[in-house]
């Protein structure tokens, strides 16, 4: 036992920063990815549709801060990939050139859509997406960002890909 628990709250000023950021940071994550705006099989918008507008402004819309963060990352990582020179981050998405269509990953919710006007591609993750064991990741607990990395990787050799939900919509 570490002593008594104290029950009431802290001024932020008393809050170290760097407790505080990653506290934050957190919260972000659990919002993000507990929102319904990350379910692609959820586009019928819930009851009568009353949430359509926002799974639609969720899943292509503003960038949360982690989000912004993970734009940034990806921009000084992709010239180190194979695929470095089919992709370019621009704005909210990450746009990658694939040799059947083009495609953008929005860089919050990692929808994608596809050229000849934004249609969804619906790319459900798989199993796990971390790296060996022992593989250091310079994005660990981004969840999102390896789900982005994997999709771009994945759609800049489309002619390969063998899954037929995915061929189907191709």
């Amino acid at each position: 036992m570490h002593g008594p628990v104290r029950a009431e709250p802290l001024p932020l000023e008393d809050i170290a920063p760097r407790v505080l950021s990653e506290v934050l940071r957190d919260v972000d994550l659990f919002v993000g990815v507990t929102s319904v705006g990350n379910d692609p099989e959820w586009r019928d918008g819930g009851p009568e549709g009353r949430y359509r507008r926002y799974w639609s402004s969720y899943s292509t819309g503003s960038l949360s801060e982690t989000a912004r963060t993970r734009r940034d990352l990806l921009a000084r990582l992709l010239p180190r990939l194979a695929v470095g020179d089919r992709c370019r981050v621009e704005d909210r998405f990450l746009h990658v050139t694939g040799e059947l269509h083009t495609y953008k990953i929005h860089l919050g919710s990692g929808n994608v859509l596809m050229d000849q006007g934004d249609r969804y591609l619906c790319i459900v993750p798989g199993g796990a997406t971390a790296g060996a064991p022992g593989t250091y990741l310079p994005f660990e607990g981004d969840r999102m960002l390896s789900v982005i990395l994997s999709k771009a990787l994945l759609l800049a050799d489309d002619t390969k890909i063998t899954d037929p939900a995915i061929r189907s919509q191709l």
